[in-house]
């Protein structure tokens, strides 16, 4: 039964989402409980498979009982329970804040729509993370593209459609270059699953070299532009400023980084190592990770939206992913792996404490944040500690990040991304801690008259969430040793 629990983590979540629709017709009322249950339910599963695959190793799954290459595959490894862990843990504390927040940010008639979307988007990120199928792997991309859509259109505002407008087309384009990757792959080794893939494609690259330069070229652009990779972030802003908070929360912490996930295995495990000595493609994902930090963190500066600051700082966070990946060793890759955990608590976090200071004092401007700390302690000091992260101050998650990615430079004899590092962090500390010392120091603002209290179920998750950052600072152990299995290059 144990085996079967990946499939029917996605297969839960597809039903529930299904019948979500129902209930809104009958049972109304029961529709967060029942998505509650459920997210809850994939979380435990998910750490059940950690256990699972540090007792036992990876395992395979026929879905159907079909074996490859007839048959889709899961692959159950260390990086897939890792993520599946992430991906349901943060998805998981987010709509317990949503479940108050919602009601303010959407209709209540399509409130069970919401849900629909958001299960479906939790179930393909988590196919993405598990699937060891070329073609699978790009339905669940599909999925995800556009339930992602929905949960940022579903806020009746212009900026709203236009955003998910501008998020819709250029994410089909991005989807458009994976599909044509498959196509290429296929058409050149006969097979969709990575591991057959990965058998062929070295013999195949003496006679067809230009057709795999070209898919793996087509990956990387469709997968960048996913994952909003400098320059192709330009859906980004948008999108993430002007979506539900909740919305926010889930598309920076997690959806772009299902999508640096999916071209990590790509990249190790389906094209040969050789490929990468003959075209500089890690160096161009480090080029494009420097641009991502450095450009992101400018932009964010400038920025008077709180919100649309988070976003652009959401740029930035993932270049650090990018910078792990492309530069290709044990100690980077494992910075770069486990700041995608990091940085999804601390971002998300960020997301809903921005969502709490709209929600009670209908304030978005940054100028406007002097004083908030007196009226709102608990929201701007669990923000404050998400602003330290970001920076890297030490005891908090984001240090972990960016001491591994030192390390992993420097054992490489790079230090040139060192200093990278280092500047980013000075960065984040220009436009983040501004923010802290002008709430709590800065000159008192008059209470305004749509102040409202801060309800209870929108603050817990936010605390949680922050106490994350506090408590993987100080013992990231567990998500260190489980990711130290998952990258042994």
């Amino acid at each position: 039964m144990s085996l079967h629990l990946p499939v029917i983590s996605i297969a839960l979540l597809l039903l529930a989402s299904f019948v979500m629709p129902l209930l809104r017709r009958g049972a109304r009322a029961a529709a967060l409980p029942f998505t509650l249950s459920v997210l809850g339910a994939v979380f435990t599963v998910s750490l059940y498979l950690i256990y699972l695959v540090e007792s036992r190793g990876a395992f395979s799954y026929h879905v159907g009982g079909w074996p490859p290459p007839w048959g889709v595959e899961l692959y159950i490894d260390h990086l897939a329970v890792y993520m599946m862990m992430v991906l349901s843990s943060i998805c998981l504390v987010v709509m317990v804040y949503g479940a108050r927040d919602l009601y303010h940010e959407i209709r209540a008639e399509v409130m069970s729509w919401y849900y629909t979307l958001y299960l479906l988007l939790l179930a393909s990120m988590i196919g993405i993370a598990l699937t060891n199928d070329l073609f699978t792997l790009f339905v669940f991309l599909e999925i995800s593209t556009i339930s992602a859509c929905g949960i940022i259109s579903i806020k009746k505002d212009r900026e709203c459609i236009e955003a998910s407008f501008k998020y819709l087309i250029l994410s089909v384009l991005g989807s458009g270059c994976v599909l044509l990757g498959v196509a290429m792959i296929y058409m050149i080794t006969g097979y969709l699953n990575y591991d057959f893939v990965a058998q062929e494609l070295p013999q195949a690259i003496a006679e067809y070299p230009y057709n795999i330069l070209m898919a793996l070229s087509l990956f990387i652009v469709g997968f960048s532009v996913k994952s909003a990779l400098f320059p192709l972030h330009i859906w980004l802003p948008d999108a993430h400023s002007s979506a539900p908070s909740p919305s926010s929360a889930v598309l920076s912490g997690l959806v772009i980084k299902i999508y640096a996930a999916a071209i990590l295995r790509l990249l190790f495990r389906v094209f040969p190592a050789e490929l990468f000595e003959v075209v500089p493609v890690l160096d161009i994902l480090l080029f494009l990770s420097v641009l991502a930090v450095m450009a992101g963190s400018i932009f964010a500066m400038v920025q008077e939206d709180i919100k649309r600051m988070l976003a652009y700082s959401s740029i930035a966070q993932i270049g650090f992913v990018f910078m792990g990946i492309g530069l290709f060793g044990n100690r980077a890759l494992l910075g770069g792996l486990v700041h995608i955990f990091n940085h999804a608590l601390m971002k998300s976090m960020l997301f809903l404490a921005a969502g709490l200071i709209i929600y009670a004092a209908g304030i978005r401007n940054i100028r406007d944040l002097r004083g908030i700390g007196v009226r709102m302690p608990l929201t701007m000091g669990a923000f404050a500690i998400g602003a330290f992260s970001m920076v890297g101050i030490p005891g908090t998650n984001g240090f972990i990040s960016k001491w591994h990615l030192a390390l992993g430079a420097l054992d490489l004899g790079r230090p040139f991304f060192v200093a990278i590092i280092l500047l980013s962090s000075l960065l984040n500390g220009i436009y983040y801690l501004p923010i802290v010392i002008n709430a709590f120091f800065g000159v008192k603002i008059e209470p305004r008259s749509e102040h409202r209290d801060v309800p209870g179920m929108m603050l817990v998750p936010v605390l949680i969430l922050a106490a994350g950052v506090i408590f993987f600072g100080f013992y990231p152990g567990p998500i260190l040793a489980l990711l130290e299995q998952a990258i042994v290059l």
